[in-house]
């Protein structure tokens, strides 16, 4: 199974890491962001691990809780899509798409 991560989870990683070295504490950032990662790897694996995401109730629109955090991902057939990486009591808004 590949997994693929958004440029708006790639954005999210860099906004964690951002905000501790802020807080005079980068080594936590990086210590989340690698954490995050290694749980992200397991989705390869087990891609139907994460329960689906409670404000869409749509079966491939899943998530990993990594405390504090939110991994929103797409399960698709062969791949999984890393989309949002959020602090836990966010709630999660998708932009619309046009169809």
């Amino acid at each position: 199974m590949k997994i693929f991560i958004s440029n708006s989870a790639i954005g999210d990683f860099e906004s964690i890491k951002e905000y501790y070295e802020k807080k005079g504490v980068p080594h936590v950032g990086k210590q989340f962001v690698s954490s995050i990662i290694d749980h992200i790897r397991t989705l390869r694996d087990n891609p139907d691990i994460g329960r689906m995401v409670p404000e869409f109730d749509e079966p491939k629109i899943r998530e990993l809780i990594h405390p504090p955090f939110r991994v929103v991902y797409l399960r698709e057939q062969r791949s999984i899509h890393v989309v949002r990486v959020w602090r836990s009591e966010r709630k999660l808004i998708l932009p619309k798409t046009e169809t």
